[in-house]
């Protein structure tokens, strides 16, 4: 999962950062709301933790923006205020959840994967496919009940496939979740692609290249 951090406290955000990479998250973390806004209209992210003390705006403004632009993005709001104003301003204006610093980390975690379940309407913390199970709190896949090590980009990309199964996921998602801001070459993707085609060509399962367009995970044919 793809997250976007908007804390300007230089030494929490690094805190969370580090915090949701070990959980297994991919982080990006920013301070401004126009730097956050930018980033927002280029990528997709999975959930949004936001500080409502920015330095050139409150976050609930950024928050507005979203909600008015269409942008169903779970929202969950970090913050030292802890007054109720704020809290139900920040509700009405469609945040999913409201924690008032300071928090446990574990507390923090388990609200966003809560949060992350609900907006992907699951039950739990797996992702099951055509004989494939991946937990996505746990950072761990089995197939066919054995377990499949798989380094951090390639989990990655199949967490990203299983959660549109069946259906096409743009390449430019895929490259966004995987590399984030990062420079990488034009065939960098394909190079994790072939690499996960590889270690599931045993599974019942395929990765399907449809040019222009995408990926998709479907069930092998006979």
């Amino acid at each position: 999962m793809h997250l976007l951090v908007i804390e300007d406290d230089p030494l929490l955000s690094r805190s969370l950062g580090e915090a949701m990479a070990r959980a297994g998250y991919r982080i990006d973390a920013l301070s401004r709301v126009e730097d956050a806004w930018q980033a927002l209209r280029q990528r997709r992210f999975d959930l949004i933790l936001l500080d409502l003390g920015l330095p050139d705006a409150s976050g609930l403004e950024l928050l507005a923006r979203l909600r008015d632009a269409g942008d169903a993005t779970p929202v969950m709001i970090l913050t030292a205020r802890d007054g109720l104003e704020d809290r139900v301003r920040g509700l009405d204006l469609g945040a999913d959840d409201y924690l008032a610093k300071p928090f446990s980390i574990s507390e923090l975690e388990a609200r966003v994967r809560a949060l992350l379940r609900r907006s992907q309407q699951r039950l739990d913390d797996r992702l099951h496919f055509a004989g494939l199970t991946l937990d996505t709190h746990a950072a761990s896949v089995w197939l066919a009940g054995e377990p499949l090590d798989l380094p951090r980009r390639e989990f990655r990309l199949l967490e990203a496939l299983m959660l549109n199964a069946g259906r096409i996921v743009p390449r430019e998602t895929l490259e966004d979740r995987l590399f984030g801001f990062e420079a990488v070459g034009a065939n960098a993707l394909e190079v994790y692609v072939s690499r996960l085609r590889k270690r599931l060509q045993d599974a019942p399962l395929a990765i399907r290249t449809l040019r222009g367009l995408g990926y998709r995970l479907e069930e092998r044919r006979e």
